[in-house]
């Protein structure tokens, strides 16, 4: 008989322990979801759920160890139920039992599961177990294929990924730098743009024309190409050009 106590209390306060690391962990994880979600990255999360998986696992080892009693035949009955606020509970249970009465004894000294799930268990028990061999095994093999097929599905689009992945090259260009300096030159400067037909300005000297702004008009003195292009020269000075339009107006009489 004190065996079995000694054995009961090594495993109380193992699965406590595990218990409180198991707590550690979720309050840590839970504490990053609130305050680092906006930085969290998925390697972390994972990092934080593969430790709480472990402290399961840890526990669950624990409880299937053959040196373990048999905490389901063992039978946990309250010492006192009180509708009364019990500071000590309050403080065992970090606020979240502040009362220990008659309604709630039910629900955290429960050894069963729920009423109807217990009743669907058992229901599920009872076809498994009026299921005949043959039946049985035709459903496996049906199961076995619908897997099989679910797998061979994901392994080859795996496959294609990784190939495409692979034979992608890396990020493709989608801007010139020479066109990017060119355009800026042709705003900023206005290099490499064709210059339009100069248009007559309306009500002026007959033969005048508009020039576009920023563009330097051609000196009277500038000669035509035989192809047609005027050759623009230095432009005459103004004493030059009065002299001429005099000779012009007024010729001299030989």
């Amino acid at each position: 008989m004190q065996r079995e106590e000694k054995q009961l209390e090594m495993t109380l306060e193992a699965v406590m322990n595990r218990l409180n690391d198991l707590k550690i962990s979720i309050g840590a994880m839970v504490h990053k979801l609130e305050t680092e979600y906006e930085t969290i990255n998925w390697p972390t999360f994972l990092d934080n759920f593969a430790l709480i998986s472990s402290h399961l696992t840890g526990l669950s080892k624990i409880l299937s160890k053959e040196m373990c009693p048999l905490l389901r035949n063992r039978t946990v009955l309250p010492l006192m139920v009180s509708p009364e606020r019990d500071e000590l509970l309050v403080n065992l249970t970090q606020g979240r039992v502040p009362v220990f009465s008659h309604d709630i004894v039910p629900d955290y000294l429960r050894t069963k599961p729920d009423p109807m799930a217990e009743q669907k268990m058992i229901q599920n028990e009872q076809k498994a177990a009026n299921l005949s061999t043959e039946t049985a095994v035709k459903q496996v093999t049906q199961y076995n294929k619908v897997v099989s097929h679910v797998l061979e599905m994901v392994s080859k689009a795996r496959e294609e990924w990784e190939i495409e992945a692979s034979s992608r090259p890396g990020i493709q260009q989608t801007s010139s730098m020479a066109d990017t300096h060119a355009l800026a030159a042709a705003v900023g400067n206005g290099k490499g743009l064709k210059v339009g037909i100069p248009m007559s300005v309306p009500g002026g000297v007959p033969g005048s024309m508009m020039v576009p702004p920023g563009i330097r008009a051609p000196s009277p003195m500038s000669s035509v190409s035989p192809g047609g292009v005027s050759q623009l020269g230095k432009a005459p000075s103004a004493i030059k050009t009065n002299i001429k339009s005099a000779m012009q107006v007024h010729p001299f009489s030989r």
